[in-house]
């Protein structure tokens, strides 16, 4: 399911003393399948535009499309039920809308609401447990007597148990340990490749944004400055230091090298490998 946005404009209280204009003439397409990152300083309007795509906020002008449904300014929230059912957003620090008695009665909520039986609900609880890498013996067990990556893990089982296809993540390594976010991002790159979710990432760090996105968006107070794959992006050195982003740490370390070196920079390597094979090559080629 494809999601499109057509020359979409947001302006929180309009008409009064405290207007304020977070969304400048957006227009971008996410193909279906697709792993996105969307990224930018804080206050550049990633959250403003994430809350679009399943329409917890509506257009003061233009129109999203996700699918064949269109998104626009006077929409009634009711006309936005079925649009929610297929994009699913996780915000930050998810674990902290879990508040049933078990892990099960929290997965199957959500479908349950919209109208799911409850025997094709706990079906889908047996799923998606594992899809999220945890047990079905710990559907019994209580939410909050789970460790904090766990907890995550439940919440976001929730939000697959609607079966969306499209999920969209704001910061969702947020306060989790090294390990803790390594997990959850492998988990969103198999739901990503193995499942064919669209993923839609929000992140401050840029080395997840590395490895994981195929495309990248920088957003910079309100406008879409960048769009592109992770290779062309963070190449875009002093643009990107006009938007407050930083590089992945490889691109640091290598871009710092080749400063102290006064070697025109040409090609930024990504991961740590891709370092290590330039500074190799580097090395080889007598600089």
């Amino acid at each position: 399911m494809q999601i499109k946005f057509e020359s979409v404009n947001h302006i929180y209280n309009a008409n009064t003393p405290m207007e304020r204009r977070a969304l400048y003439n957006i227009e971008f397409d996410v193909p279906k399948g697709q792993f996105l990152a969307i990224i930018g300083h804080t206050g550049s309007g990633k959250s403003t535009l994430i809350q679009h795509m399943n329409g917890l906020l509506k257009p003061s002008s233009g129109n999203i499309k996700v699918g064949d449904k269109v998104i626009k300014s006077d929409d009634k929230n009711r006309d936005l039920r079925e649009i929610r059912q297929h994009v699913g957003l996780v915000f930050q620090f998810p674990e902290y809308q879990l508040f049933e008695e078990t892990i099960e009665r929290d997965i199957i909520f959500g479908p349950m609401n919209y109208g799911v039986s409850e025997e094709e609900a706990i079906r889908r609880a047996h799923d998606v447990i594992q899809m999220v890498g945890l047990d079905i013996e710990m559907l019994g067990r209580s939410p909050f007597n789970l460790s904090g990556g766990q907890m995550r893990r439940v919440a976001i089982a929730g939000i697959l148990a609607m079966d969306p296809d499209i999920l969209v993540l704001d910061e969702p390594t947020a306060g989790l340990d090294p390990r803790g976010q390594f997990e959850i991002m492998e988990m969103f790159y198999k739901l990503n490749k193995e499942y064919g979710k669209t993923i839609v990432l929000v992140t401050h760090d840029m080395d997840l944004v590395a490895k994981y996105a195929e495309e990248v968006i920088v957003m910079n107070k309100g406008v879409l400055t960048i769009k592109g794959t992770p290779k062309n992006v963070f190449k875009q050195v002093d643009l990107l230091r006009t938007c407050g982003i930083t590089l992945p740490i490889p691109s640091q370390n290598y871009y710092k090298l080749l400063e102290r070196l006064n070697v025109d920079v040409d090609n930024l390597p990504l991961t740590e490998e891709e370092f290590i094979g330039q500074v190799e090559s580097l090395l080889g080629g007598g600089e």
